[in-house]
């Protein structure tokens, strides 16, 4: 909660208007009130949502899948598009299982850089990014539209831990939404910061600030903790962030891929 505001867990929702069709990239605990969300810019069809997208197995990212378990919304097969551990996970642990086994969702495998063809207008590639991965593998989504590529990577330990340039991603992608998880090191003053690794939106900003004003441009820091100050547009921190060439997603946030 910020000036009174409450702030749901980091998704997207991907819309493709000529078919109707749409997509969750993560299933947030918030899921009912973003599918909610997305009704407004998508009205809703049947399935309900044509598939979801799941990043990695860090709780805020899966748990909403649960509703769509018989005792809520009782779907059937959605289409849940997961990592090779992603998938392992789900298949083979309670709650998740049942799920499988009931069929309301429907695991389609996913691999490091194979894109995912939706339609003739929209493909969603996974790449690999270092995270903890206790239980899973993580990725970021480039997603391509029929004219504009996206960006969304809301995780990663350290930008100097993957083997590829955040700067090269930047450059193919018209729009970048990258982890801004923690402002700076005094986030979280009670807790190791070591024991939850991200790249801090103070380092990011460093590593990023010789870029071009238009790559800057680019840059939209999305999933926010909630001790993060930058959640408050008229903070210090938000001001710092603006000043230096680049933005914080905001809820509701349109970006066009055509």
């Amino acid at each position: 909660m910020v000036n009174g505001r409450r702030h749901h867990v980091a998704s997207l929702g991907l819309v493709d208007p000529p078919s109707s069709a749409r997509w969750l990239i993560d299933a947030t605990p918030d899921l009912p009130s973003q599918l909610s969300t997305l009704d407004t810019y998508a009205p809703r069809s049947t399935p309900i949502v044509s598939g979801v997208f799941l990043t990695h197995g860090h709780i805020g990212h899966y748990a909403g899948l649960i509703h769509f378990g018989r005792e809520v919304m009782g779907t059937s097969i959605i289409p849940v598009y997961a990592m090779p551990r992603m998938q392992h996970f789900l298949e083979h642990n309670a709650p998740w299982e049942l799920l499988v086994r009931l069929r309301n969702v429907e695991i389609h495998p996913m691999s490091d850089g194979l894109p995912v063809v939706l339609n003739e207008r929209l493909t969603v590639v996974p790449i690999v990014v270092p995270h903890r991965d206790e239980y899973t593998e993580t990725v970021g989504f480039s997603i391509r539209g029929p004219k504009k590529r996206a960006l969304y990577i809301p995780d990663i330990d350290k930008w100097e831990k993957w083997s590829t340039s955040i700067e090269s991603q930047i450059a193919v992608h018209d729009l970048a939404w990258i982890d801004g998880t923690f402002f700076a090191e005094s986030d979280l003053p009670n807790r190791r910061m070591a024991e939850v690794p991200h790249p801090f939106m103070v380092e990011s900003i460093s590593r990023l600030g010789h870029l071009s004003t238009s790559e800057r441009a680019k840059v939209r820091f999305i999933h926010l903790n909630h001790s993060n100050d930058a959640l408050d547009a008229e903070s210090d921190a938000s001001k710092l962030i603006r000043s230096k060439g680049f933005a914080v997603a905001s809820e509701g946030d349109i970006a066009p891929l055509e």
